[in-house]
């Protein structure tokens, strides 16, 4: 599905900074994370490490969103960077040419979460985009980690207060880089887009058995 749109220009980098400070001075409740929030010192990086990932973005302007659910704490609660894990920002991803410290990204270490590497999400998914050979907008519903109160080392599903507070960011995402296509990752990404009015297609969560129709449901979308 195309959704018409004027001419796409990449976004500045003071509108780059602006959205990263939003989203830095967002609160959220107890039981979610802020990972880019200036009151933990360790967030710098993160902070850094979107930045540079949304500086990509500019420069190679994708025409499809993917949409995912939320952080997770194996992967954008680690790194600050959507779908990714500390594997991925450290060893890189060259079939693509993204990430990896020379691609300007940092390994975050954090106490308690010392020992977590890789994420599945993250691996499934930047494996199935580098057999495509494409590199799409990835962004997620509620950009902050949701987590059991007291619990950080767990995930939880996204409540409607909080993916109604992602769509304010997930808008502006949609006005900076003015997508051609977007696809949902799973029923939360999907009922968000919905309610936003913004024409998608969908696609299964690779998650809890979902890997095959995912990467079958994307390589149908981005390889016709």
């Amino acid at each position: 599905m195309t959704l018409a749109q004027p001419e796409r220009r990449p976004p500045t980098p003071d509108q780059i900074e602006s959205f990263i400070l939003a989203l830095a001075h967002t609160e959220t409740a107890a039981d979610a994370f802020n990972e880019y929030a200036p009151d933990c010192a360790v967030n710098a990086l993160r902070r850094g490490n979107l930045r540079q990932y949304l500086h990509t973005m500019a420069e190679r302007m994708p025409s499809t969103l993917l949409l995912m659910e939320a952080p997770g704490y194996r992967g954008c609660r680690l790194t600050g960077v959507p779908v990714t894990s500390r594997r991925l920002i450290r060893e890189g991803l060259p079939a693509l040419d993204m990430f990896g410290p020379d691609r300007g990204y940092s390994d975050v270490t954090e106490a308690g979460f010392d020992r977590i590497y890789g994420e599945q999400t993250a691996t499934i998914v930047w494996g199935a985009l580098a057999d495509l050979g494409q590199v799409p907008f990835i962004w997620n519903t509620f950009p902050f980690h949701p987590h059991k109160l007291n619990q950080p080392l767990t995930n939880r599903r996204p409540r409607a207060a909080e993916i109604q507070l992602g769509t304010s960011f997930l808008l502006t995402v949609m006005r900076l880089w003015r997508f051609e296509r977007v696809i949902a990752v799973g029923n939360v990404a999907h009922q968000s887009l919905s309610r936003a009015g913004i024409p998608c297609q969908k696609v299964r969560h690779p998650a809890q058995g979902g890997k095959n129709d995912f990467v079958a449901g994307l390589t149908r979308l981005l390889a016709g």
